[in-house]
């Protein structure tokens, strides 16, 4: 298959910071990539260089010729004065420039260039962008496109840059987390829209299930190297459980002879040979290979949550809502000891006020919400990401304790805890303003895990985390001694940890599902399949009573008919007349611009009056 770019021997520091060294892979067309590392591993430098926005230390980067490229940044920018809709056409691409140039050109005094603007429009269909773009930004459930910039939240610029980058239907799309901000719905839409045609993709995204439903092969930055993986997320973690089996043999056997190496090495006299030499040389070789940390040996993290009493929380009665838009309503609820709760639904139905009810930072309107004398909250939320930026990350974390206490007696230091959560011992001593957007939610994670909480409520952990950091939250939560509540849109994630659903249908409408997230769908799917066949039924019941009836065309709709016959053939005439005439080449600029905007409106008096003329069709005479 034809590449669409190849990499070769790429290498990227940033100072003494080493991302990637002497790096190459490539991506074909239709070719479908994710790409997975830890945070601060470079994921996002390396998606910022193949789109130009960064440069790089050495190799090369080789693009197939007139290859269209869209990027999804992780952090789009926007002007602020400038509309949704407006935002669409903000990044230039081939579509949006021609309507650009036609515009200008009906602006522009006799109309210059304006027969090759209409041919290349038509060519590129462009007379259908804005519809399609709103299209997109409905799916995305961004409705107002008058709105402001500068108004919207950055989940819905980021959905705004989403759709933006849709729309241009590139061949290669480059997304950086574009799952991020996206409810369960928009989740799936974008899924299936994905796997349609022949797209290429390269893309960064924590949500597994999409990884495993979207790409077809994976690609892992690890240790400054990448390792290509031909097969979806599944595949990747059987692979890589085998390169990591086999590098740690490789380790092992360098060890046992390490030892055997090492004790000659102090025996040898300083006079040597050549072949002394030779192999004193191997010796340093076979040191860098013993000295390399084992993969895959984290312990595991049992840590012994503070006593929690019987009575967690009580809901009763609870009313909430924003003017119109009610959130709750008549919600009572109690809190069993160690129930693992998910918060589903979309974006707006109120999950997040029912978080902040329950921490205290939102009144209820009526009803009362009695927590337990017990209970010690641990809050993660999207909000609560501020640190003293020149603090050093092991000194954030002794400001809350030296230590944690471990479930059977054991206790984990400070560092040893930062050490579980993938920061190095070089990273721990680094200081907060140098650590990436991820890197920042895995160490506020930690400082909320550090204090030795008995419920934690984790408000969508999953955003920015990437997917190592993921499973060894998966781990820590599912042996967590204590009560759970999380609201996420990953789906894996959820899967993984919860034992049951509050789903929130939006006006206060909350229904309680006993099971995980992929039993919920099932069932929902089901429930909508066995809706449709009702519905079916229903309206061929109602269509035989139809069919029975056998409806008369009345005197006044017969006459409408006949005229509707005699206008349409008279519409499609004057159609094939303009048509031809445009292509006749023979026309001055005003009649060209006139002609056009004639058979535009022509198209629209032809559609309105086919699809009356089909209605009274369907009435016998």
């Amino acid at each position: 298959m034809t590449p669409c770019f190849q990499v070769e021997s790429l290498t990227k520091s940033f100072g003494d910071l080493l991302l990637f060294r002497d790096v190459s892979f490539s991506l074909s067309q239709g070719q479908r990539l994710g790409l997975i590392a830890k945070n601060g591993s470079g994921k996002t430098t390396l998606l910022n260089i193949l789109s130009g926005k960064e440069g790089y230390d050495e190799g090369t980067i080789t693009f197939r010729r007139d290859l269209r490229v869209g990027y999804l940044e992780q952090n789009p920018q926007y002007p602020g004065d400038i509309t949704v809709i407006e935002a669409c056409f903000f990044h230039g691409n081939p579509v949006v420039n021609l309507i650009k140039e036609y515009e200008k050109c009906l602006d522009t005094p006799g109309n210059p260039g304006l027969q090759k603007l209409l041919e290349d429009i038509e060519k590129e269909k462009a007379w259908d962008y804005e519809r399609k773009i709103k299209q997109i930004l409905s799916q995305l459930k961004i409705r107002d496109f008058g709105q402001k910039m500068a108004s919207l939240s950055g989940g819905q610029v980021k959905r705004v840059a989403l759709a933006n980058v849709l729309i241009t239907e590139p061949d290669l799309l480059i997304m950086d987390e574009p799952t991020n901000h996206l409810d369960l719905d928009m989740t799936e839409w974008l899924e299936e829209y994905l796997r349609r045609g022949n797209l290429s993709l390269l893309m960064v995204t924590h949500d597994r299930y999409f990884l495993d439903r979207v790409c077809s092969g994976i690609l892992e930055i690890d240790d400054h190297k990448i390792y290509s993986y031909k097969g979806n997320y599944a595949y990747y973690l059987e692979k890589k459980q085998e390169r990591i089996e086999a590098r740690n043999a490789e380790i092992a056997r360098a060890n046992n002879l390490y030892r055997k190496e090492l004790d000659w090495m102090r025996r040898m006299p300083q006079a040597r040979g050549h072949k002394a030499r030779y192999r004193e040389e191997a010796f340093y070789e076979l040191e860098k290979v013993a000295k390399q940390r084992n993969y895959g040996t984290n312990m595991k993290l049992d840590v012994k949550a503070s006593y929690i009493g019987s009575k967690i929380f009580e809901a009763n009665h609870l009313y909430k809502s924003f003017g119109d838009v009610k959130i709750l309503e008549d919600f009572s609820y109690v809190f069993a000891r160690y129930e693992k709760m998910g918060i589903v639904g979309n974006n707006g139905t109120g999950k997040s006020t029912f978080i902040k009810l329950l921490m205290g930072e939102e009144k209820p309107d009526s009803g009362t919400l009695d927590i337990g004398e017990t209970v010690r909250f641990g809050y993660y939320s999207q909000d609560g990401l501020q640190f003293d930026e020149q603090m050093k990350v092991i000194d954030v974390i002794t400001d809350i304790a030296d230590v944690i206490e471990l479930g059977d007696g054991r206790r984990f230091t400070a560092s040893q805890f930062l050490q579980y959560f993938l920061f190095t011992p070089e990273k721990q001593y680094s200081f907060v303003y140098k650590l990436s957007g991820g890197e920042r939610r895995r160490l506020f994670l930690c400082t909320v895990l550090m204090r030795n909480p008995n419920f934690l409520v984790l408000d969508e952990p999953t955003n920015d985390l990437d997917i190592v950091t993921l499973q060894i939250l998966e781990e820590y939560l599912r042996g967590f001694k204590g009560c759970l509540i999380v609201v996420s849109h990953d789906r894996y994630f959820m899967d993984k940890v919860v034992d049951h659903l509050l789903v929130f249908n939006g006006q206060g409408d909350i229904r309680d599902f006993p099971g995980n997230y992929s039993q919920y769908r099932e069932w929902k799917n089901e429930k909508i399949a066995y809706e449709k066949k009702k519905k079916e039924e229903n309206e061929t019941k109602t269509q035989r009573v139809r069919l029975n009836e056998k409806k008369k065309m009345t005197f006044k709709e017969r006459k409408e008919f006949e005229q509707l016959e005699a206008d349409i053939a008279a519409l499609e005439e004057e159609k094939k007349q303009i048509e031809e005439a445009l292509c006749s080449g023979t026309l001055d600029v005003d009649a060209l611009t006139e002609k056009s905007k004639r058979l535009n409106a022509l198209n629209n008096e032809l559609d309105e009056k086919t699809m009356r003329w089909l209605e009274l069709s369907e009435i016998e005479e």
